[in-house]
């Protein structure tokens, strides 16, 4: 199965601009959730075990965390980043950056109280691209005891003075 994933992230995919813009947003979800669907666990070096690629994940890539949609162009850009995004927690063997948050999680109960769960968040950074080098930040998250699943991928910065991208895109961890 790791062969069939490697050989399905890597192609197509060396040296494309991800600013690139001659793909249709529905076609490239399209394509992405196939993907996304095909690989529900990526093996990963750092957690010396799985990485799960569930909904949420891929939900979070075309929604904010309160559910309105993200802006096109963020989307688009995420979508593109998803290969590069799962080739890198294939190879990741040392996380960047930690966090720790206590989030709610649930309804609020009759009690107006609602549960919260302890939430873990580690980012690996990779330099990716050919010709035009761009740093991106994937994230991986567990919620409580749970298992560890991929939550985003986003540009990092500027590598030489190179925008990734025009103005309009959140960069939200959350």
């Amino acid at each position: 199965m790791e062969n069939k994933l490697q050989s399905t992230v890597e192609s197509g995919d060396r040296g494309q601009d991800p600013q690139d813009g001659t793909e249709d947003l529905h076609t490239l979800v399209a394509s992405s959730k196939i993907l996304y669907e095909k690989n529900q666990t990526i093996r990963c070096p750092f957690f010396e075990g799985d990485v799960t690629l569930n909904a949420d994940g891929f939900n979070h890539l075309l929604y904010k965390t309160n559910r309105l949609p993200r802006n096109v162009k963020a989307q688009l850009l995420k979508l593109r980043l998803l290969k590069k995004a799962l080739r890198i927690i294939q190879k990741a063997g040392t996380v960047q950056e930690y966090r720790v948050k206590i989030e709610k999680f649930g309804k609020v109960s009759k009690d107006g109280f609602t549960k919260t769960k302890q939430v873990e968040y580690w980012a690996f950074h990779h330099i990716v691209g050919e010709q035009k080098k761009f740093l991106i930040r994937v994230i991986v998250r567990r919620i409580g005891d749970g298992k560890p699943h991929f939550w985003s991928v986003m540009p990092h910065g500027k590598i030489e003075r190179q925008k990734l991208y025009l103005e309009g895109i959140d960069e939200e961890l959350e």
